[in-house]
C-alpha cells in the first residue's frame, strides 16, 4: 500500500484505511508522505505522518517541540502569511502561554458543573428530536442527529433560535470543503433569521468565489467566512449575553477582535461538526454489531463505556497537524525544524500495543485510552459536553425506536480530516 493514500481525501469516501494504518504502525510508524494536488488545490511540501499511540501522545503533549502555532493545525498550509497570522489568534492554533490564557477565559463555561445545568435540557431535546420522527418508521439519522449539537451550541453561545442553521452551514463549509455536497451548502431559512443573521448572510461569498490570483479561497480564511466573522463581531456588540456563558466569558476575558472571532469560529465549527459526525458514526458502528446492540439494550448501564468505544472505533477527527520547532528524532526518523508533523488519531485508536484485539468493537472495553478528543494541553475543552450529547441521543434512539436497524447503505464524507457520514438511512418497528 502507498502511504499517500492516508492523505488523499477520496480514500476516506470508502472508509478509514485501517489496514494501511496497521501496516505502517509496524513497518514505518513515522514516515514521510507526499502532499499532491487535490482538485483545484495545489500540491504541498509533504509531511511526516505519525501512526503509533505512544508517538501521537508524545507529539501532542510537547508543544515546545511540536507547535500548533508555527503552521497552524491543518495539513494544508494557510495560503498567505496574512491568513496564517489571522488563524494564529485561534486557541486551537496557539501554544502555551498564549493557549493557556485563552483556554482559561472560557474553561469555566465547560466545567462538569456548568454542563450539568444543560444536561436535562439536552436529554429533553434528544428525546423530542427522536419523537418527531418516531411515527414515520424511517429517517436519515445524520439529518436527525445534526440538530442536537447545533441546538446545544446555540444555548451555550446565546445564538437566537432562527440563526441556528447558520452554525450548521458554517461547519459544513469549513469541514466538508473537500466534498462537493458540503462545500457550498446553505440550509438557512431567510424568513427565520434575526436582523443580525440577515446582515451576516449578505456578506457570504459565492460558493465558487476565488482569490484575486484565481486560486480557490481557503475555506478557513477570513474572506471565505466573511459572513461568520461579521456575525461574530455583531454578536459581540449585541445585548449582554447570559452571565457565565461562553460568550460572556469571551467578552469579559480581554480577547482581541481577532481572538474573539476565531474563538467563535472554533466553537461554531469544532463543537458542531465533531458530533454531527460522531453521533451517526457511533450509531452505525453499533448497528453493524448486533451482539453489542442487544447487550446495550439489556444493560443500559453500559451506555457510558459504549460511547467511549464508539469514539475509539469511529473517531470523528482523523488527524491533526503540528510543526517541528527544532530538529528532532521521532520513531527513528530525523524531523527537521519547520517540517509538518501530522498525527493520526484514527491509527492510534487501533494500536495493538495499547488495545487488545483493536479491530473488535467491545462496549465493555476498559480501560479505553482512545485519543479521539486529543491529548495534552489541547485536549478537547468540550469533551464532557460532547459525551453528554452522545449518551442522550443514543438513549433516546434505543428507547424510542424499537427494532432500529439500517435501511440502506450510508454515504461517507469525502475528507481527510473529519470521519463523517452524509447520510445514514435507518428504519425501526416490526416491519422487515
Amino acid at each position: 500500500m502507498n502511504p499517500v493514500e492516508a492523505f488523499l481525501p477520496e480514500t476516506y469516501t470508502a472508509g478509514v484505511p485501517y489496514a494501511l494504518f496497521a501496516e505502517l504502525r509496524t513497518t514505518r510508524p513515522v514516515c514521510r508522505i507526499e502532499e499532491p494536488a487535490v482538485g483545484a488545490w495545489p500540491a504541498g511540501p509533504g509531511f511526516w505522518a505519525v501512526f503509533r499511540h505512544a508517538d501521537v501522545k508524545h507529539v501532542l503533549r510537547t508543544p515546545e517541540v511540536f507547535s500548533s502555532h508555527l503552521g497552524a493545525t491543518q495539513i494544508r498550509d494557510p495560503d498567505t502569511p496574512a491568513d496564517l497570522e489571522f488563524v494564529r489568534a485561534m486557541m486551537l492554533n496557539q501554544d502555551p502561554p498564549d493557549h493557556s490564557r485563552t483556554r482559561r477565559i472560557v474553561a469555566a463555561a465547560f466545567t462538569p458543573r456548568a454542563v450539568r445545568e444543560l444536561e436535562e435540557a439536552i436529554e429533553e431535546r434528544a428525546a423530542a428530536l427522536v419523537d418527531s420522527v418516531a411515527g414515520r418508521g424511517e429517517a436519515d439519522f445524520v439529518e436527525l442527529a445534526a440538530d442536537l449539537p447545533v441546538w446545544t451550541l446555540a444555548q451555550v453561545m446565546g445564538v437566537p433560535e432562527g440563526d441556528r442553521r447558520l452554525l450548521f452551514d458554517w461547519a459544513g463549509r469549513v469541514i466538508g470543503y473537500q466534498d462537493a455536497d458540503y462545500a457550498g451548502s446553505s440550509t438557512v431559512a431567510l424568513d427565520e433569521l434575526s436582523p443580525m443573521g440577515r446582515a451576516a448572510l449578505a456578506r457570504r461569498p459565492a460558493p465558487a468565489a476565488r482569490r484575486p490570483d484565481g486560486r480557490p479561497m481557503n475555506p478557513r480564511s477570513r474572506e471565505a467566512l466573511a459572513d461568520m466573522f461579521a456575525y461574530a463581531y455583531a454578536h459581540a456588540l449585541a445585548e449582554r449575553p447570559r452571565p457565565g456563558s461562553v460568550m460572556a466569558r469571551m467578552r469579559e476575558g480581554g480577547l482581541s477582535r481577532d481572538e474573539f472571532e476565531n474563538m467563535f469560529f472554533l466553537f461554531a465549527v469544532a463543537g458542531n461538526e465533531t458530533l454531527r459526525n460522531g453521533i451517526p458514526g457511533g450509531l452505525l458502528t453499533l448497528l453493524d454489531h448486533p451482539g453489542s446492540l442487544r447487550l446495550l439494550r439489556d444493560r443500559p448501564e453500559l451506555t457510558g463505556s459504549a460511547v467511549e468505544e464508539m469514539l475509539r472505533f469511529w473517531p470523528p477527527v482523523i488527524d491533526f497537524r503540528r510543526t517541528a520547532t527544532r530538529d528532532v528524532e521521532l520513531g527513528g526518523r530525523l524531523i527537521r525544524r519547520g517540517e509538518k508533523v501530522v498525527v493520526f488519531h484514527a491509527s492510534a485508536n487501533r494500536d495493538e500495543t495499547v488495545f487488545t484485539d483493536p479491530d473488535r468493537f467491545d462496549i465493555t472495553r476498559t480501560p479505553n485510552d482512545h485519543l479521539s478528543f486529543g491529548f495534552g494541553p489541547h485536549v478537547c475543552l468540550g469533551a464532557h459536553l460532547a459525551r453528554v450529547q452522545m449518551r442522550a441521543m443514543l438513549r433516546a434512539a434505543l428507547d424510542r425506536l424499537p427494532g432500529l436497524r439500517r435501511a440502506g447503505e450510508p454515504v461517507r464524507l469525502t475528507s481527510n480530516f473529519q470521519n463523517g457520514l452524509k447520510t445514514l438511512p435507518v428504519r425501526w418497528g416490526t416491519d422487515r
